[in-house]
């Protein structure tokens, strides 16, 4: 069915659709009425002119670039790259403006609140900007103050993208392979959590509880009072971006415990505790006065199931191990096979890409980078893959850039080898909990009760002769029905045959009874011929239509 666009998204659908001719994915725009030719491979500067391009659409296609830097199945490693340092280029908006919703959402004026407030913000974003601040107890915060309207224009891009991706999915091939509605819906989840900073306090509170044993590990607290959904207060931590720290510091640190912590505490968001922050590029994560690593904005987690952990944990051994075979099958199964899907070129595939790592020296390892690629080959072969894999990726791929940047010697295929046994007891003793316990124990107290009459009742149905063994196999029954049906119909046909051949013996027996100037005879056995070719051709078109509605019934039950 073709899908219409409102006029106000118009414009929106025609951008979109002029950088998907330009990057080599016309087909999405097939049947729309545009005029478009073939698209050959895209230049190796499309990457950054799709950068580029994103950010003059806006905020939604700023934070979408960001969402599709994750899919390695769906571009290519250059344009993955290019996404990841897309940045929120905008100007902050107006002091007089912070001030109004910080007055607005708190409920008293700046002044009241905080004993001082810089009116220059020390960062600005398409979402909001951060302004440092001074609480009337003394200690020093950092304010995030929504930016003015941008609730509105996302949710009016977000219509748009809803419409422009069902339009996509409809008419092409593309769209429903790689799932865009469902991409796009998975999106609007992510970026309307991402506006409500009530929720970021709370991501937070969980990450720093979950990382509390993890003592170089340090994440910003939240001033409840201080917080509303477009108002995020939380402790200033001071400290510079891990990329800009100069060649002196990096010698007085202890960079290769910072980087082993660092990674670890990672491996535990995914494979342990499942709640991941799901956007550690360098100018997320800080290097403290006092040598600690910081984490900042929780604004995207990610939430990662029991079933997936134990998946994403056999894959990564796999793959730090150089299993190519095993890293498949994980891949399989944590993926959902297309009826294009090609296991044996897969295979294939993932041997190489395991080979090359197996043999690559310490500086040249990038694990996220391997899993990213790992995403792309199941995409290609005709896996669909789990948003949980390609973000597993993309956040290794940034801790190999914060692990290098800490100590350039780094291996993280040997960290996660060395933490493999640790991360495995974590999981066995959050098995353990007192809430899995006792939900254990009360299954095995209602088994126990119903055993005695479960029994008694298997031992008086054998007594009474009344135990029966279903097998699932050949009707009989109906298996003779059809041989007898074959065997009437071919019976039938003889008769029939052998009415035509005596029909025919006849027409040269001249005889005084006449039909229509023929052998009267011979034209009743012609007659009676047709009359039964039909009724048998009647019989069985019946027959089979009722054999058809008895299946389908059948499968529906």
């Amino acid at each position: 069915m073709a899908i219409s666009l409102r006029p106000e998204h118009l414009k929106r659908y025609k951008d979109l659709a002029a950088l998907l001719i330009k990057y080599g994915r016309s087909d999405l725009v097939a049947d729309t009425g545009e005029s478009s030719t073939p698209s050959q491979a895209p230049p190796p500067e499309a990457a950054e002119q799709l950068t580029s391009d994103l950010e003059k659409l806006g905020p939604t296609y700023v934070k979408l670039g960001q969402l599709l830097s994750t899919r390695a199945d769906l571009l290519p490693p250059s344009f993955l790259e290019a996404l990841s340092r897309l940045q929120n280029k905008v100007e902050p908006f107006s002091y007089e403006e912070a001030h109004a919703i910080v007055t607005a959402e708190l409920g008293v004026k700046i002044s009241k609140a905080f004993t001082t407030f810089e009116e220059k913000p020390v960062a600005a974003a398409s979402l909001g900007q951060v302004h440092r601040a001074t609480l009337r107890d003394g200690r020093e915060v950092v304010v995030k103050v929504q930016r003015p309207g941008i609730h509105d224009t996302i949710i009016k891009d977000l219509d748009a993208l809803d419409q422009i991706t069902e339009f996509a999915e409809t008419h092409s091939e593309t769209g429903r392979q790689y799932q865009l509605v469902l991409m796009v819906e998975e999106f609007r989840k992510s970026i309307l959590r991402e506006l409500d900073y009530k929720q970021e306090a709370r991501n937070l509170a969980t990450l720093a509880h979950n990382l509390r044993d993890f003592d170089r590990i340090v994440v910003p607290t939240a001033i409840d009072d201080y917080t509303t959904s477009r108002v995020l207060t939380t402790t200033y931590v001071r400290g510079t971006k891990i990329t800009t720290l100069s060649p002196l510091v990096r010698t007085e640190l202890d960079g290769s415990a910072l980087a082993e912590q660092l990674f670890r505490a990672y491996l535990q968001q995914i494979l342990v505790d499942g709640f991941v922050h799901a956007d550690p590029h360098p100018g997320n994560v800080f290097l403290t006065e006092d040598d600690r690593i910081a984490l900042l904005d929780l604004g995207m987690v990610a939430h990662v199931s029991s079933a997936m952990q134990e998946k994403l944990l056999q894959l990564l051994l796999a793959v730090s191990e150089g299993k190519s075979d095993e890293a498949a099958t994980v891949a399989i199964q944590i993926g959902q096979t297309t009826p294009r899907f090609d296991e044996v070129a897969f295979r294939r595939k993932v041997g190489d890409l395991v080979a090359q790592t197996k043999d690559a020296s310490v500086e040249q390892i990038e694990v996220g980078k391997i899993v990213l690629l790992l995403s792309r080959m199941s995409g290609e072969s005709g896996i669909r893959v789990p948003s949980e894999l390609m973000m597993l990726g993309k956040t290794l791929l940034n801790l190999d850039q914060v692990g290098r940047a800490l100590d350039p010697t780094f291996d993280p295929n040997a960290s996660i080898r060395r933490n493999a046994a640790d991360l495995t007891r974590h999981r066995l003793r959050k098995t353990l909990s007192p809430g899995n316990l006792l939900s254990a124990a009360m299954e095995v107290k209602e088994f126990a009760e119903r055993l005695p009459g479960r029994i008694n009742k298997i031992l008086d149905t054998v007594a009474s002769n009344g135990l029966e063994v279903k097998v699932d196999a050949i009707d009989e029954k109906a298996l003779v029905e059809g041989i007898q049906k074959i065997a009437n119909r071919i019976t039938v046909g003889l008769i029939l045959a052998a009415l035509i051949v005596s029909a025919a013996m006849l027409m040269r027996v001249e005889t005084s009874f006449r039909i229509l100037g023929y052998p009267g005879l011979a034209i009743l056995f012609f007659l009676a011929a047709a009359g039964g070719g039909v009724a048998l051709m009647l019989n069985i078109l019946l027959s089979d239509r009722r054999g058809a509605k008895k299946a389908s019934t059948r499968e529906r039950a």
